[in-house]
């Protein structure tokens, strides 16, 4: 009975210390930054990861040089051959007094323009950042990565037959 409740309570230990987000959470590291005139309003635009690459995930975010109480942005991103859809601004989740987005790529290489739409209290403005240079994706090709990561999956399923017809063949059948 006592091994049964000091389970019980190391197994609710357990889940309790993981499901502490506030622990999951690393800050947010700006390590770049370039400046956008969206009308009136003066932005900074930060990335977490620099040089940017096509399929690399990093934080961006979006600070407005008065905060950015009182105001709703929009943000379209787009590259000569892709134009994405655009989104309303958001608060970062883990630099909650700035817009931004978490762990977000670029599908592919080449240059990109993010625009901006601004509504706060000196009107609606636009603007964009352009030129913003893309690489190519890090490491070897997608299609070659998956191809050499699906090779465990087919040992364990060779295993696996391997091991069924084993047990098929010694498997003593009742009379």
């Amino acid at each position: 009975m006592r091994r049964t409740v000091l389970a019980l309570l190391s197994a609710l230990g357990l889940m309790l210390g993981a499901a502490a987000p506030a622990l999951a959470y690393d800050p947010v590291n700006i390590v770049h930054t370039e400046r956008v005139q969206v009308g009136p309003y003066g932005m900074t635009v930060g990335f977490s990861t620099w040089p940017v690459k096509a399929m690399q995930s990093l934080d961006f975010t979006f600070m407005p040089d008065d905060g950015i109480d009182g105001k709703s942005g929009y943000l379209s991103m787009s590259t000569g051959e892709r134009s994405g859809r655009g989104q309303p601004l958001a608060r970062h989740p883990r630099k909650r007094d700035v817009w931004g987005l978490d762990v977000r790529s670029l599908p592919s290489a080449g240059d990109w323009t993010f625009k901006f739409t601004i509504d706060g209290p000196a009107g609606q403005a636009t603007g964009q950042l352009t030129g913003l240079k893309v690489m190519d994706q890090p490491g070897p090709p997608l299609g070659l990565s998956w191809a050499i990561s699906t090779i465990p999956l087919f040992g364990l399923i060779a295993l696996i037959v391997v091991a069924w017809r084993r047990t098929r063949r010694h498997a003593v059948v009742p009379a």
